[in-house]
């Protein structure tokens, strides 16, 4: 069965497994994921993220992220949102990306030179596709 949204599944896993306070969460690997998870451990919202590679018979690997707890147990992350979706993208161009809470949280987008936080955009001084929104 093929998925329509890796992105939005990805998310909901992170979401559901800081619910669950789960220590971590496994999902299919892919490039773009690998480059989200290098965005949400680099802004502190995930300590670490591990990529396992595929084992006989299976098509791709598999994308380990471990989630992040403050000391007295909170979850760093308190709200994740995916922006653009298959079926209505979100496009924005340099002067228009997205600040979150104000600069509190990170707006991740796809432009043309890579995967990137809203803050680095706006400092490139490039657009692109809003993927999501993290605080």
């Amino acid at each position: 069965m093929s998925m329509t949204d890796p992105i939005a599944d990805m998310l909901t896993r992170i979401r559901n497994g800081i619910q669950s306070r789960h220590d971590r969460v496994e999902m299919p690997h892919s490039k773009l994921k690998v480059e989200v998870a290098k965005i949400l451990k680099s802004e502190g919202f995930i300590s670490n993220f591990k990529e396992v590679p595929a084992e006989d018979g299976k098509p791709s690997g598999t994308l380990r992220v471990y989630l992040k707890y403050s000391e007295d147990g909170e979850p760093v992350i308190h709200g994740i949102e995916r922006v653009s979706r298959p079926g209505r993208r979100t496009y924005v161009d340099s002067k228009s990306v997205p600040k979150v809470l104000g600069g509190m949280g990170t707006a991740i987008l796809t432009t043309s030179t890579g995967v990137m936080t809203g803050h680095q955009a706006r400092q490139d001084g490039v657009g692109g596709e809003v993927v999501a929104f993290v605080w």
